[in-house]
C-alpha cells in the first residue's frame, strides 16, 4: 500500500479511530482517577573514609569509596536494614514488601546514595525515609568495623527525610498522552484491518482494481432516489443530474468511428440502481434532441416505467409474440424525442423470449429508427437474460453499486459478459457517498446550479433595480443564416427575416453554387 492508500483509510475510517481513541482516553482517565494515590519522600546519604590525607591516600580512598557504595546501595532493600525500619516505625508487612517501595540510586561518579520511598500517604512516606535515614548508617558500621578498630567508612545523613504533596503516582498527563497514542494506533490499525477484510466497492479507486474497463461516471448517492428516482427531471441543476449528463457526454465519446446505438444496460445484483441510471440517461440523452427509446427488458421484476409513471402491462412481451405492433405501444415520454416500451405480462420464459430473433429483429429495426435503444435488464449473476441481450446489442453498461456489489460481483458479472463475447461500453459507479468521490483519478465536486431570484437580488448592486433593456428600434436586424440545400424554405422556414422600413440592412453573405456560406458544408445549418 502506497502513502495514498493510508490517508484514503483514515479518510474512511476515522469514525472507527476516532470512537477506540475516545474509548482508551476514557480508560486512562478512569484509571488515573480510580487508581490509589503514591507518595514519595526522599532522603540522602555520603559516604566517606577515614586515613592519611595524603594525595596518594585520598586517591585510594575515593575509589575505595565508590566501589563500596555500589555494594551499600544493595544493603538499603535487604532485611538487614528494612527489619530494624519495620520495627521502629511498626509497619506489619515484611522485609520483601517494603523493598518494593524503596529505591536507591547513586550519581554517576559519586559517593553519594539517593534514597526515594513511597507509600499511600505522605506521613508514612516521611517515617519510613527518616527511619531508614537513622538505621542505614549504624548497619554500616557494624558492617565495617573491626575487631578492637572503628570502621573506616563513614555514612552521613546529607538531607534529611522530605515528601512531596505532589503524589507521584498515577501521573494524568503520562496516562493520557499513552491512552491517546495508543488508542490512534488501535484505531489505525482495526481501521487498516476492516478495509483489507472490507470486500464491497465503495470508490472508484476499489472499481478500478477489479477491472480495466472504463468507468464512465460515478452517480451519487441520494436517499430520495426511491421516491424521486427522475432526478434530472425533478431537480435538473443537482448534482446528480449534473453527473448524468457527464455520463451522456462519455457515452457519446466511447467510440467516436463506431459509435453505439444499441446499448444494454444491467448490474450484478438486484438493487445496484440499473433501472434508475437507464431512465436518467434516457432523459438525458433525449434533453440534446435526440430520439431515444427506453425498452423494459427485466421482465422477472420490472420496475422502470413504474419510475416513469407510465402503464407497462401490454408491451414487449406481446410485441415478441406477434400479439402487437411495437409502434401500437410505444409510449411517448412528454414533448421529447424518448419513447417508452413497457415489459407487458411476465413470461414463463424471459431467457428464451430475449434471446429469439424476435427480439434480434426488433432491436434491429428500432436502432434504424432512434438515435439510442437502451434496454434495462435483469441483473447479470442471477439470471442469463443480460448476458443474452448483450450479443444482440452494440454493447453494454454495467451498473455497480456502491456498498452493494462485492469486488467479487463485479469480476464475475463481467466474467459472464466476457464468456458470450458481449461489448463493455462502461462501467457507472452508482450510489457514491460524497466522501467517497474524490477517491479516484479525474472525479471532483463541484456544484454550479444557477442562483435563486432571492440570491441575485441580494447579491448585485443597487438592489431592487432591474436591468435596464434595450430599446426594440435600437436593435439592429438580424439576417438568418441561409438555409441549405433541401431546407425548408417560405412559410415552413418560420417568420419573414425583411427588416423593417428606415432599418439599416447587412450587407448579404455571400453564396456558394449550393447555397451554403464559404467553408460549412452544405447539412450545417442551425435552421435545418
Amino acid at each position: 500500500m502506497e502513502l495514498q492508500d493510508y490517508l484514503n483509510v483514515i479518510r474512511k475510517r476515522w469514525m472507527i479511530i476516532a470512537a477506540l481513541t475516545l474509548v482508551t482516553l476514557g480508560l486512562a482517565a478512569a484509571y488515573t482517577t480510580l487508581a490509589p494515590r503514591s507518595y514519595a519522600a526522599t532522603t540522602q546519604f555520603f559516604v566517606s573514609t577515614s586515613g592519611d590525607e595524603t594525595a596518594s591516600a585520598l586517591q585510594q580512598a575515593n575509589t575505595f569509596t565508590q566501589a563500596r557504595v555500589k555494594s551499600y546501595s544493595q544493603l538499603l532493600d535487604s532485611p538487614k536494614v528494612l527489619d530494624p525500619v519495620i520495627k521502629q516505625v511498626g509497619l506489619s508487612t515484611t522485609a520483601d514488601k517494603l523493598a518494593e517501595h524503596v529505591t536507591p540510586t547513586i550519581p554517576l561518579d559519586t559517593v553519594i546514595i539517593d534514597v526515594s520511598v513511597t507509600s499511600d500517604s505522605t506521613a508514612s512516606a516521611q517515617r519510613i525515609a527518616a527511619a531508614i535515614g537513622v538505621v542505614f548508617p549504624q548497619t554500616i558500621q557494624e558492617l565495617e568495623r573491626k575487631a578492637s578498630q572503628a570502621s573506616p567508612v563513614k555514612v552521613t545523613v546529607v538531607k534529611e527525610a522530605t515528601t512531596d504533596p505532589v503524589p507521584v503516582s498515577p501521573k494524568p498527563t503520562r496516562n493520557l498522552a499513552l491512552g491517546l497514542v495508543f488508542g490512534l494506533l488501535l484505531g489505525f490499525g482495526v481501521a487498516l484491518l476492516r478495509d483489507v477484510l472490507d470486500k464491497s466497492i465503495k470508490s472508484q479507486r476499489d472499481l478500478e482494481s477489479v477491472t480495466n474497463g472504463t468507468i464512465l461516471g460515478s452517480i451519487a448517492f441520494d436517499s430520495d432516489a426511491s421516491a424521486h428516482p427522475l432526478i434530472v427531471q425533478v431537480d435538473p441543476h443537482s448534482k446528480r443530474a449534473e453527473a448524468f449528463r457527464s455520463l451522456r457526454t462519455n457515452l457519446q465519446f466511447v467510440d467516436v468511428a463506431n459509435p453505439p446505438k444499441s446499448i444494454v444496460v444491467t448490474s450484478s445484483l438486484p438493487g445496484e440502481g440499473k433501472s434508475t441510471t437507464a431512465a436518467n440517461l434516457a432523459l438525458s440523452l433525449a434533453e440534446t434532441g435526440l430520439k431515444v427509446v427506453v425498452i423494459e427488458g427485466d421482465l422477472r421484476r420490472p420496475r422502470l416505467l413504474d419510475y416513469l409513471g407510465f402503464e407497462g402491462s401490454v408491451g414487449l412481451t406481446d410485441v415478441l409474440v406477434g400479439r402487437v405492433e411495437v409502434d401500437d405501444v410505444l409510449q411517448p415520454f412528454g414533448r421529447t424525442g424518448l419513447r417508452l416500451l413497457g415489459a407487458g405480462p411476465i413470461p414463463p420464459n424471459p431467457s428464451e423470449l430475449l434471446g429469439s430473433a424476435n427480439m434480434e429483429q426488433l432491436v434491429a429495426d428500432l436502432t434504424a429508427r432512434f438515435d439510442y435503444v437502451l434496454i434495462d435488464a435483469p441483473p447479470l449473476l442471477p439470471v442469463t437474460d443480460a448476458a443474452v441481450l448483450s450479443t444482440i446489442v452494440d454493447g453494454a453498461l454495467v451498473v455497480v453499486g456502491a456498498g452493494i456489489a462485492q469486488r467479487e460481483h463485479a469480476r464475475r458479472a463481467l466474467d459472464s459478459l466476457e464468456q458470450v463475447n458481449g461489448s463493455l461500453l462502461g462501467l457507472i459507479l452508482n450510489r457514491v457517498k460524497v466522501k467517497e468521490l474524490g477517491a479516484g483519478y479525474g472525479t471532483y465536486e463541484y456544484d454550479y446550479r444557477p442562483e435563486s431570484e432571492r440570491q441575485r437580488a441580494k447579491d448585485r448592486p443597487g438592489r431592487g433595480r432591474r436591468r435596464q433593456t434595450v430599446p426594440a428600434e435600437d436593435v439592429g436586424p438580424v439576417n438568418p443564416r441561409p438555409p441549405a440545400a433541401g431546407s425548408r424554405t417560405g412559410a415552413e422556414s418560420g417568420p419573414s427575416a425583411t427588416p423593417p422600413a428606415g432599418a439599416p440592412v447587412r450587407a448579404p453573405v455571400p453564396q456558394q453554387p449550393n447555397g451554403t456560406k464559404p467553408g460549412f458544408p452544405a447539412a450545417d445549418s442551425i435552421f435545418k
